[in-house]
């Protein structure tokens, strides 16, 4: 079984490299550093900043795994195409139909996704209904309260005013 290739903005792949190369070049210089000092002090079993070093190296060996599994399969995004429908790397101005709001959000892929940024996953339900839609056009999303409809009100790219 072939796997699921992690769909990258362009800012979402240098995002990961440079997190990539942070641990490996200079977080993991700090944890060694930090288990090199703990031990100077003696008595590991009971010495709380050796397990606290060794417990920040687990944690950084498991991210620089994580990303390079993550790197090592990945589909980037052109976002150089200008394109009159929602795709991703499209930021979208979104008009909720039943309560009058407007939103916006930049569709990326789900390894991206950070709603706390207002980027969401073309795998979302509201991004996969967005996705292929046209400005004036109206969506629909499934959710547990019903139906929710979605006018597309702007289509741009992120950045783009």
């Amino acid at each position: 079984m072939e796997e699921k290739k992690h769909i990258l903005t362009a800012e979402g792949l240098k995002r990961y490299e440079d997190e990539l190369y942070y641990l490996k070049n200079e977080r993991y210089k700090e944890i060694t550093q930090a288990i090199k000092e703990a031990r100077a002090q003696g008595d590991l079993s009971e010495n709380a900043e050796y397990q606290a070093a060794k417990e920040a190296q687990r944690q950084a060996d498991a991210r620089i795994e994580e990303l390079e599994n993550l790197l090592s399969n990945v589909e980037v995004v052109d976002e150089s195409e200008d394109s009159s429908v929602v795709r991703i790397g499209s930021t979208v101005r979104i008009k909720d139909l039943e309560y009058d709001e407007e939103m916006e959000y930049q569709i990326v892929g789900s390894s991206e996704a950070d709603t706390d940024k207002n980027m969401i996953s073309n795998e979302s339900p509201l991004g996969a209904a967005l996705i292929g839609a046209a400005e004036g056009e109206t969506v629909s999303v499934q959710a547990p309260v019903g139906e929710i409809r979605y006018q597309v009100l702007e289509i741009g790219k992120k950045g783009r005013e």
